[in-house]
């Protein structure tokens, strides 16, 4: 345990230190939250009623999907998790302490948008603080299981860069952040169904705010749970402790298995 508390020790002040980590974990998303909060209340004055969750989802995106893979693929290029191997560092700790440090800068900037959105920019507050956090830790362990796997089966830092955004782009557009699922054309709404943040979206509106829902927020809880539990588990399983190592013990295709709780979701949802 005091290894574990030390390695996350270590990997957590990396994140304030090194520049680009800091952009991701921390200048982007709130510069981002800053420009919607200004602009995109403007423009859409109803947004200001899902600015919280909006921006909380995108700063838990940004981290995960767009900071953490990089570091992970460099790293086992570098031979850094050769080492950890003949240290006896075991694989569950190299997947889980980035994951984990990437979640709490991203709770940290959660924080910081939950209690200013009001202040600041007329955005609405939750009905319920308490669903509102426990959601917020399930969408960050939901997207942090999503950016190990994208991690563990990327060949290089170009390639975690395109799975990442394969992900981050159409969620951007089509899972109900910067426009609400029901105006969607059902082909495109269909479509947005095998993405987290529409769920992400719904649980919120239907938990945090009271509001009613396109899906059933039950369903929602079930998706980001089974998906972020899949997508770990799928990320331990692939995981390859050396670039160089030709042999692993499944094809890095089988993490489109991570894709099946949100296919399920679009039927019951």
């Amino acid at each position: 345990m005091t290894a574990f508390l030390n390695h996350f020790t270590f990997e957590f002040k990396t994140g304030l230190r090194n520049p680009t980590s800091m952009l991701m974990n921390y200048l982007f998303p709130l510069a981002f939250y800053a420009m919607m909060g200004g602009v995109m209340t403007q423009i859409n004055p109803g947004f200001s009623d899902v600015l919280i969750p909006a921006m909380v989802i995108f700063a838990a995106m940004v981290s995960s999907l767009l900071g953490l893979p990089g570091p992970m693929v460099e790293s086992r290029d570098a031979g850094i998790f050769r080492s950890f191997k003949i240290n006896g560092v075991p694989a569950v700790s190299i997947l889980s302490i980035p994951a984990l440090t990437t979640i709490f800068h991203s709770l940290i900037v959660s924080v910081l948008i939950s209690l200013t959105a009001a202040a600041l920019f007329d955005g609405l507050n939750p009905v319920s603080w308490l669903n509102f956090a426990l959601l917020t830790l399930l969408v960050a362990f939901t997207f942090g299981a999503i950016g190990a796997l994208i991690g563990v089966i990327s060949s290089g830092s170009r390639s975690s860069v395109l799975w990442s955004q394969l992900i981050f782009l159409p969620s951007m557009l089509l899972g109900g952040l910067m426009m609400p699922l029901e105006v969607l054309p059902a082909s495109v709404r269909t479509f947005s169904g095998i993405l987290p943040t529409s769920y992400a979206m719904q649980a919120y509106l239907g938990y945090a705010y009271g509001a009613e829902t396109l899906l059933d927020p039950r369903v929602c809880l079930l998706v980001l749970g089974a998906g972020g539990v899949l997508a770990f588990g799928l990320a331990l399983y692939l995981f390859n402790w050396d670039s160089k190592n030709n042999t692993r013990r499944g094809h890095p295709l089988l993490a489109l298995l991570a894709l099946a709780p949100y296919l399920v979701g679009i039927v019951l949802a």
